[in-house]
């Protein structure tokens, strides 16, 4: 059975977020507005989406 993944899109800024916000971003990959990428679902991915749930879109894909 293949793990589900995850596409994640950053939507707001991190410009005035705190520093924990935005390293949590860069760990997702995620760098610019508009910006998504697609991760395996994992403990660690979903409580990194979590933390920024208010700056980013996620979305199951097959």
């Amino acid at each position: 059975m293949m793990a589900k993944k995850i596409k994640i899109t950053q939507v707001k800024s991190s410009a005035h977020s705190r520093q924990n916000m935005k390293d949590t971003l860069r760990t997702l990959g995620l760098r610019k507005i508009g910006q998504s990428v697609v991760r395996e679902e994992s403990d660690a991915v979903l409580g990194a989406i979590r933390t920024v749930r208010h700056l980013v879109t996620a979305e199951e894909v097959d």
